[in-house]
């Protein structure tokens, strides 16, 4: 009988465990709160976190001379190159652009429409909510309906000079973010 009961108990062990590695590593993760968010890139009710994923990457600026101020130059924001990582550190899939893409390793993607942005400390780019366009592809981003960039480290424009002598010059930035993708519920 003891024989008996410690073989099934470990056939259920095993199978619980079998289970979970089997979800999704955002499924695990604690619910995301939008408390403490600016309300200017909170998602609207109607609204649920379908996946959480943390973007490590770079963003490329280049030195142009502005278009509406002669003899003046500045950092263009050219393109971001990320991946999106789950919070157990699996890769997820990629954000790229222009234009702003988010692609699933399941082959579906997204690009979006920014609709907001919010102030996220010195040194930081800023907290983004971006309106998604229908997915391309089935798969996990299919009915994405917004995505946030929050707690976003690193990814502002150079400190280094631009001017006349270094036009066309690009350089490249770290950073990292918390991308929040959310579906219709």
């Amino acid at each position: 009988m003891h024989t008996r009961s410690t073989t099934a108990l470990a056939i259920t062990c095993v199978a619980l465990l079998s289970a979970c590695s089997s979800m999704s590593p955002m499924a695990m993760d604690k619910p995301f709160s939008q408390d403490g968010l600016p309300d200017a890139v909170k998602v609207p009710a109607g609204n649920q976190v379908a996946l959480q994923s943390v973007g490590v990457g770079q963003i490329t600026y280049e030195c142009r001379a502005k278009a509406d101020a002669p003899g003046a130059f500045a950092w263009v924001f050219v393109g971001p190159q990320a991946d999106l990582m789950s919070r157990g550190d699996s890769k997820l899939g990629t954000y790229f652009g222009p234009p702003a893409t988010w692609a699933a390793l399941d082959g579906s993607k997204i690009t979006g429409t920014q609709l907001a942005v919010a102030p996220a400390g010195a040194g930081n780019i800023p907290s983004q909510l971006v309106k998604a366009n229908p997915a391309m592809g089935a798969g996990a981003m299919s009915g994405v309906t917004y995505i946030q960039r929050v707690a976003t480290q690193g990814g502002v424009a150079p400190a280094s000079l631009c001017d006349g002598t270094a036009v066309g010059r690009k350089e490249v930035v770290k950073y990292q973010a918390d991308y929040i993708f959310w579906k219709a519920i």
